[in-house]
């Protein structure tokens, strides 16, 4: 019979389960993570675990801060296990290595009490505020790269007297307490898939600091720090299935575990108000700079998952690793790195960039994380203009070559079409998917006229031009058809 797990029943789990062996209840809370998530969990908890284990940064434990009404069910998940949650790697060999994470000490929903929420962030003990709130929550126009004040929360926090409910409403008011009672700021760390996501994270968040109140703006940008950072880990949406199978095999039963690659990197910027955990000490990778990791992943791997996503799934697969065995498909995925993202990457030190692509696929095809296709094609609209159009945009203007890159691209339109290639709908997961089924349902470069996510692309001959070779033959004959023409003329 599986046992509920909480701090009470942790140390009496199945032997074959790792548990925390240090003490959980002499921790000190040093960071705040708004955006708890599976990866997250997989990740940044997972480091901070490590060092624990060790008995190290026991000043560092984390509190989990939900600021959308979708977190109430993670906030209700781990106040139920006292911040516990197993965390399950799952080798290529079928092996499953469980480990019960101690780190997260608590998790609360902003919106059950404003003013606490603001005062954790404005605590002194909180040295470092982390984030994993999406490509969308930083509020970025894809075209222009500026702040994009039109979603009405971000208004609603520009009121002057409002208490927030966006991510940026609550990081702005607890700095403004903090420089107004004399505390030194803390560290904004970005954890999200977003090139330069520090220098992202500062440049949006002092715009809108700066729309409520230029002095506070400008105190922001002189004086909290935003490293950026590079992470990595597959972490597919947990399943009932990962929940049963951890009851059933190992007897714990978790409201919402979480299930990864063994796989995992993480690179970040030295760069800290008020000190940080020795994370180098378990692995990552402390680094003056950033962005040859962060490029080599977001051009690789992210838009890779991209290339492989809307021609798998019209292809007729659900599932990542699926796709990755149909020699089709990788041959694919290795010449879209080959030929056109790999040009547009600088020198990455220490990393052996053959090595690199291979290992891609392998972890793709790992068959026991099942990871679904349909998560790689949700919120594209955040996605794509971030991870592909940069290795277009660079590949004009070097005279690269775009015509993999501009077929990804017509497989996006025709997946936005809502209907698979059997006249089945797609469930199209995206802030923009009316918009964008209007527009892939229209003729010729309706799709790629958008400007705010294509910026001038359909005004460039040699894009458009194979842009609309791919679209036509994916409408006529197929995904795999497209495919397999792209692969033979290559």
């Amino acid at each position: 019979m599986a046992v509920p797990l909480t701090d009470a029943t942790v140390s009496g789990l199945n032997r074959s389960v790792a548990v925390p062996s240090y003490d959980r209840s002499t921790l000190t809370p040093g960071i705040v993570h708004i955006g708890v998530g599976g990866f997250h969990r997989a990740h940044q908890a997972m480091y901070l675990d490590r060092l624990l284990e060790q008995g190290r940064a026991r000043d560092w434990a984390i509190r989990g801060l939900g600021v959308l009404p979708s977190d109430a069910r993670m906030r209700d998940a781990l106040t139920a296990q006292n911040g516990l949650y197993t965390l399950v790697v799952k080798h290529p060999d079928g092996t499953t290595e469980p480990r019960i994470i101690g780190s997260v000490v608590d998790c609360q929903l902003a919106s059950d009490d404003q003013q606490a929420a603001v005062e954790l962030l404005a605590n002194p003990a909180t040295r470092i505020v982390s984030l994993t709130i999406t490509e969308g929550g930083y509020h970025v126009n894809p075209v222009t790269g500026e702040f994009d004040p039109s979603d009405p929360r971000i208004a609603a926090d520009l009121g002057q007297n409002a208490l927030p409910v966006t991510a940026f409403g609550y990081l702005t008011e607890a700095l403004r307490r903090r420089r107004d009672r004399g505390i030194s700021p803390f560290t904004v760390l970005s954890c999200d898939n977003i090139a330069h996501n520090g220098d992202v994270a500062a440049r949006m968040l002092v715009a809108f600091a700066t729309a409520r109140d230029a002095a506070l703006g400008a105190w922001i940008r002189a004086n909290v720090p935003f490293p950026n950072s590079m992470v990595d880990r597959i972490t597919p949406a947990t399943t009932d299935a990962d929940r049963e199978s951890l009851a059933s095999g190992f007897g714990v039963e978790d409201r919402w575990p979480v299930v990864c690659e063994p796989f995992t990197q993480w690179v970040i910027e030295d760069r800290f108000a008020c000190g940080r955990p020795p994370w180098e000490e378990v692995g990552a990778q402390i680094v003056a700079d950033v962005t040859p990791y962060e490029l080599m992943k977001l051009r690789l791997l992210n838009a890779s998952h991209q290339a492989l996503c809307y021609f798998g799934y019209l292809a007729g697969y659900r599932l990542v690793h699926d796709v990755c065995s149909d020699e089709l498909f990788s041959s694919f995925l290795l010449a879209y790195m080959g030929r056109e993202a790999r040009p547009t990457l600088p020198p990455v030190p220490g990393v052996d960039l053959d090595a690199y692509q291979t290992t891609l696929i392998e972890r793709f095809s790992n068959i026991h994380i099942r990871d679904t296709v349909a998560r790689l094609c949700a919120e594209s609209s955040d996605r794509i203009p971030q991870w592909l159009l940069p290795v277009v945009r660079t590949n004009l203007e070097r005279g690269g070559e775009i015509r993999l890159s501009a077929a990804i691209v017509a497989s996006w339109a025709r997946y936005a079409e809502a209907v698979d290639e059997q006249g089945q709908p797609i469930e199209v997961v995206d802030r923009l998917a009316p918009r964008l089924r209007t527009a892939a349902r229209a003729d010729g470069l309706t799709f790629l006229r958008d400007r705010e996510l294509f910026g001038d692309l359909a005004d460039d001959d040699r894009f458009s031009t194979e842009y609309l070779r791919a679209r036509e033959s994916l409408n006529r004959h197929g995904a795999r058809a497209t495919l397999r023409g792209l692969m033979s003329t290559g």
